[in-house]
Parts: structure tokens; C-alpha cells; sequence
């Protein structure tokens, strides 16, 4: 047995001194300078117009003599009393139109993202396209579309599909254009892409393992649909009737363009006070009545649809 001896043996450790905490590096305040620039834009393009919008809200006076703010809340109420027919109009057009972009936008996503193959990039650009021009030009275009002697009033008539919107009071007679069809027409076809965008992007996202383990074991289309794919769509759904029911609820162009004195949207009367009657606090108190409807509404719509995760 062999023994170590004094000269042999190894030199003791060192004692182990703790670890000094790195100096906090300046990098890390980057991310806050880079996001102060989106930050000073939405304090002078959003925050100070809001502000300057409520403290409107609750002035009285005139043009002629000036405004002054008195806190006049009883402006909210008379606005909401004498204009709440068109709020409900507004409410119903852009529910009308959402509902018809989900249907129309549903199943051509669904296309898109499982159908297309080579052709996915072209029905992209056709989707997009309307983009490329105006929201003007095309809004006038439909009042050549839905023209009286057009061929859509033809079919129409032809196909006794008239008589049921009559019955409806969709339309008027044999008249399509400025009737509340032909707005809520003008809306579903402006806002269709902002519903089949989001919702493509969704059925993108679904593995197509889970659509083939459905039918592994013996799910039908329909069941494989209504149980793996509309499910998991869910967030696309959403984000797609927001983006295409909110912007609709306050569109003036649409009713302006296509519709007529009866059929007049909360925004057609906005940009009525505002530029035609002058009459400030009544417009503000109606913007702020109207985005606060909405947010109560898209809040409620959020939480009943048991998804929190937009695309």
C-alpha cells in the first residue's frame, strides 16, 4: 500500500469568491427607446384628440359666440334620444354585413388554406385587390352594379327574390339601390377581405395531423369540421367579425353613397353635426355614445366567445 507523502500531495483549492453581478448593460433600455416613438404618436394622434373630442362633449355656446365647457352632460342624452334610431340602424346594417362576410369569407379561406395548392397566392392577390383602389370608387361602383335597369335587379326580380326582401323591407318595389339592402350590400363587399384575412391565417395555423387522426377514427367531414376545425378557427372567427363589424358600425360612405334619407347610419349623422350643422358638442357627445357601445359590445362579445387569443 502505497501512501502519499507531503511533497506529493496536491496544492489546496482556493477559496471560491462569489460571482460579482454583471453591470447592467445599456442594452436593455433599447426596447423602451425603440417602442417611444409609436408611444408619442398615440399620445398626439389618439390621446390629445380624445381629450380635446370630451372636453367638446360637454361645451355649450356657438360658433359665432364661441364654446366654453360648462360640463353640458345632458347633451349625451339628448343626442341618444333624438338619434337612436340610427344607432340601432348602424347596429343592425353592420351586424347584417358581418354576418354575410363570415358566410361568404368562411368557407373561400377555408379554400385557401387546405384546397388552393399553387393557385393560394393568386386567390391571395384577388382577395386583396379591391385594396388597390379607392374605398370611394369602389362604393360608386356598386351604384352602377345595383342600378335599376341593371342586370342584378333583373335576376333578382326573375328569381322572385325581390318580393321576399319587399316583405323583408330590405327593398323598396323594384328598386335595390338606396334601400337598406344595397348598404348592407356596400358594407359586406368593403369589408369582406378584413373578415377572410384573419380567418385564413387561423385555418393555416391547424396542423392537418389533427384532421387526418379525426378521420383515423371514423369522423365524417361534418364531424371532423364541427369538432377539430371550426374550433380551433375560433380566434380567426373572432378578430375577422371585429375587424368587419366594428369600422362597419361607424361607415357613413356606404349609406351615403347607396342608401337615402331613411336609411341613414349614426356616422352620417356625425359628419353631419360636424361639417354641415356645426354643431360640436352634439357630434362629439355621439362619437363618444358610439365608441363606447361598441366597446361595451365587442367586451361582451369577447368573453361569450371563449376565446381570448386573436390572430
Amino acid at each position: 500500500m502505497t501512501t502519499i507523502t507531503e511533497a506529493e500531495a496536491p496544492p489546496p483549492l482556493a477559496p471560491v469568491t462569489p460571482a460579482k453581478k454583471p453591470p447592467r448593460k445599456r442594452g436593455r433600455l433599447v426596447p423602451y427607446w425603440l417602442l417611444l416613438p409609436g408611444i408619442l404618436w398615440l399620445l398626439v394622434f389618439f390621446a390629445l384628440p380624445m381629450v380635446y373630442q370630451a372636453s367638446t362633449s360637454v361645451q355649450t355656446g356657438s360658433l359665432e359666440k364661441g364654446y366654453q365647457v360648462t360640463w353640458h352632460f345632458a347633451t349625451y342624452w339628448d343626442a341618444l334620444s333624438e338619434y337612436w334610431p340610427q344607432f340601432l340602424r348602424s347596429v343592425l346594417y353592420a351586424g347584417s354585413a358581418t354576418i354575410l362576410c363570415l358566410i361568404l369569407g368562411y368557407p373561400l379561406a377555408y379554400l385557401i388554406a387546405f384546397r388552393a395548392g399553387r393557385w393560394r397566392n393568386l386567390i391571395m392577390v384577388l382577395v386583396i385587390a379591391p385594396f388597390f383602389t379607392s374605398f370611394l370608387i369602389r362604393t360608386l361602383a356598386w351604384k352602377t352594379i345595383l342600378a335599376d335597369s341593371g342586370p342584378v335587379v333583373g335576376a333578382l326580380d326573375s328569381l322572385h327574390i325581390l318580393s321576399v326582401t319587399n316583405w323583408l323591407g330590405m327593398t323598396a318595389g323594384d328598386r335595390v339601390l338606396a334601400t337598406p339592402l344595397a348598404v348592407v350590400c356596400g358594407l359586406t363587399y368593403n369589408f369582406l377581405p378584413f373578415m377572410i384575412l384573419p380567418l385564413y391565417t387561423s385555418l393555416e395555423r391547424i396542423d392537418g395531423r389533427l384532421h387526418e387522426a379525426a378521420g383515423d377514427l371514423y369522423a365524417r367531414p361534418a364531424t371532423t369540421f364541427r369538432k377539430v376545425t371550426f374550433p380551433l378557427s375560433m380566434p380567426g372567427v373572432v378578430s375577422g367579425t371585429l375587424l368587419t363589424f366594428i369600422p362597419a358600425a361607424g361607415d357613413y360612405v356606404n349609406a351615403d353613397l347607396l342608401g337615402s334619407t331613411d336609411t341613414r347610419m349614426v356616422g352620417n349623422v356625425i359628419q353631419t353635426q360636424f361639417l354641415r350643422i356645426l354643431d360640436y358638442p352634439t357630434a362629439a357627445a355621439l362619437s363618444f355614445i358610439l365608441m363606447a357601445a361598441i366597446l361595451i359590445m365587442v367586451t361582451f362579445y369577447i368573453r361569450k366567445s371563449g376565446t381570448e387569443d386573436l390572430v
